[in-house]
């Protein structure tokens, strides 16, 4: 079995690519859906229960924030795979134009999840660690997290204070 955890800022693309690669084979848990941690608690402990496959789509932007759901999953026998959105405010920002009416986040709350957010690490209990960034056609890119501490901003560019 499997959980999935996606980390990244609001508007980095997690919700789409869990749609792209996960919505026939995981069911997808996110808070603002959900509306209560306890609920979000209550769902994924009924996924591990019944040995069911999830996606945790948030963004569980600190090792503390994704801690928990590790140790569970671990302790149910899943395999934790996480996938960390390695992408810029300024695509963030741009990202969430497209949206319209409630899916579009206030700009506090992007910039604001961005200052919160602690790439994660191998050590943290993932089994596979994924780094996504945007391609030059603006494609979602997947490569396998590289050997040591990653940042979180994309290559090429400095992370913003």
């Amino acid at each position: 079995m499997e959980a999935i955890v996606l980390i990244g800022i609001p508007g980095s693309g997690k919700s789409s690519f869990y749609k792209e690669r996960f919505y026939a084979t995981h069911l997808r848990i996110n808070r603002d859906m959900l509306k209560t941690r306890e609920r979000e608690r209550a769902l994924i402990e009924s996924c591990l229960k019944i040995k069911q496959r999830f996606v945790l789509d948030n963004v569980n932007a600190t090792s503390a924030d994704r801690h928990e759901v590790i140790a569970a999953a671990h302790a149910a026998r899943f395999r934790v795979i996480g996938y960390f959105f390695q992408i810029s405010t300024r695509v963030a920002v741009a990202r969430n134009k497209e949206r319209s009416g409630k899916a579009q986040i206030p700009l506090v709350g992007i910039f604001g999840a961005y200052k919160r957010l602690e790439p994660p690490s191998r050590d943290e209990g993932f089994d596979e660690l994924f780094v996504i960034t945007i391609g030059p056609d603006r494609n979602l890119v997947v490569n396998p997290a590289p050997a040591g501490p990653l940042d979180k901003a994309p290559p090429g560019e400095r992370a913003a204070k």
